[in-house]
């Protein structure tokens, strides 16, 4: 049973079903463990983590809508950003505390449990619980990014305390890094191995995997005065310790043709037959203006060949006049990341022009791989001409350092809503329309789930008091600017 921690309901079974031990060693059948295998856990958890990010399925997930590259042709609620009629904020924080997070503290307990043996070597362990760490800072860090202050040094442990409080955002990324720097260097053996959707097991890719999440985690917090040392110390260690060199190091989990290892994206629009989105107006025109060659792999040429029309984001938006999605989005095989090389690459230009690793003489180098990166990536081709284009070229791109590498990582991050989005509340970049229906500001946070306002109250209210206010507007703790 899952220590769910987000409604009453499951408080009342934790708290009912919570046993003295040695009763409970006397029901158990050693023929049928009831201890799930580590191994389980963590394959659970990352699948968890990757479906959520990864899925368009309004209930779940609208990053894509926030970062306004699709937008939608018959329900505009969430393109107007209506969190609360579909309760979209507490699917968000229940997958990640209750179906990763959860999953892999207890992974992590379990693994800890395990005795060390021939077959199981103090490396297996020590790599494993490595392995549990980076993918639990990533977890973390994705809810700190979305909602600011939450549950954290209580929030696994509700015999203890059944209503967490809520942690100061910028205390708990701190201690992320701290997590982050332990764990990387334990990484010597295959850990998982087989059971690691994402790499294997492979020790030298989780390293640059956990330089890389370090990496992104440091910029993030780069323009936060009192945190400056600790995100120069965080970038400076990340690059030194070896972060992603290619699109073969991508934190990416494939998928496969049968259920229910399917891409989430073609369940979500295939499967189901439904025809929910198109290209927002927001990138078609933007990519346009570009004659970005990556149109012909991110959309579908239903309208013609080289014709892309987005549809006005956040009104109701003809299926069949506005470009589709491409069929490589709609693969059920389509891999899904948590990370990739052109990302990485961004980050390099930026902490080059922030002169914290490299000079900014680099950051033209850093900003056209990240690019190089992208096209390869999707399969895309012309990047010379691309690169050389005056609106594309670093030299001659209008805008500060943060306009152009703002735009262009916003670019390179499609099909991954959530970092579309945060590449936005980063750098600013590119303008964003306001929705047609409702013409809210673009949100830079996700509101509290309704349960914990109804829940949780007391803590609750200290947190939206700490933070300015539970409003969609509020900024996280890192957004200056």
């Amino acid at each position: 049973m899952k220590k769910i921690i987000i409604t009453a309901f499951s408080i009342v079974l934790l708290v009912s079903c919570q046993t003295d031990e040695q009763y409970e060693n006397k029901n158990r059948d050693p023929k049928n463990p009831t201890q799930v295998d580590a191994s389980f856990l963590f394959t659970s958890a990352t699948k968890s983590l990757v479906d959520q990010m990864t899925s368009t399925n309004v209930n779940t997930n609208i990053f894509r809508m926030l970062g306004q590259h699709w937008t939608e042709t018959t329900y505009v609620d969430e393109a107007n950003y209506d969190f609360n009629t579909r309760n979209i904020t507490n699917a968000h924080w229940s997958e990640m505390y209750r179906d990763v997070i959860l999953d892999l503290a207890t992974a992590k307990e379990n693994t800890e449990a395990t005795p060390i043996s021939a077959s199981f070597t103090q490396a297996t362990k020590d790599s494993r619980k490595a392995q549990i760490e980076i993918l639990s800072v990533y977890a973390w860090a994705n809810l700190v990014e979305t909602f600011g202050n939450i549950p954290y040094s209580q929030a696994l442990d509700p015999g203890k305390y059944v209503l967490p409080v809520y942690d100061d955002a910028a205390t708990v990324y701190a201690d992320l890094f701290t997590r982050l720097n332990a764990a990387i260097p334990n990484l010597t053996d295959d850990g998982f191995g087989s059971a690691d959707p994402i790499y294997g097991g492979s020790a030298s890719a989780w390293k640059k995997f956990g330089n890389s999440l370090k990496l992104r985690m440091g910029i993030r917090i780069a323009d936060v005065p009192s945190m400056s040392t600790t995100a120069q110390s965080a970038i400076t260690t990340a690059v030194s310790g070896g972060v992603f060199t290619s699109n073969a190091d991508n934190a990416s989990m494939a998928y496969s043709n049968a259920s229910p290892n399917t891409n989430p994206v073609w369940v979500d629009l295939v499967q189901s037959g439904r025809s929910d989105f198109v290209i927002a107006n927001t990138l078609v025109d933007f990519m346009n203006d570009l004659s970005d060659p990556r149109r012909q792999v991110y959309f579908d040429e239903n309208l013609g060949a080289g014709i892309y029309k987005g549809g006005t984001y956040g009104s109701v938006s003809n299926f069949n006049t506005n470009t589709h999605v491409s069929s490589i989005v709609t693969n059920p095989t389509n891999p899904a990341s948590l990370m990739d090389y052109a990302e990485v690459n961004f980050y390099l230009a930026d902490a080059a022009e922030r002169s914290i690793s490299g000079t900014p003489a680099l950051a033209a180098g850093f900003y056209n791989k990240g690019i190089t990166a992208s096209f390869d990536q999707w399969g895309a081709t012309g990047i010379a001409s691309y690169l050389a284009n005056p609106k594309v070229n670093y030299l001659t791109a209008p805008g500060t350092w943060k306009v152009k590498i703002g735009n262009q990582l916003w670019l390179a991050m499609y099909n991954r809503g959530y970092e579309a989005w945060t590449a936005w509340r980063t750098y600013d970049m590119p303008g964003f329309n306001l929705p047609s229906v409702s013409g809210l500001p673009v949100p830079t946070r996700y509101t509290y789930p309704i349960s914990e306002q109804n829940l949780n109250k007391t803590n609750y209210t200290a947190a939206s008091t700490a933070i300015g206010g539970d409003k969609q507007t509020t900024k996280v703790f890192w957004d200056k600017f």
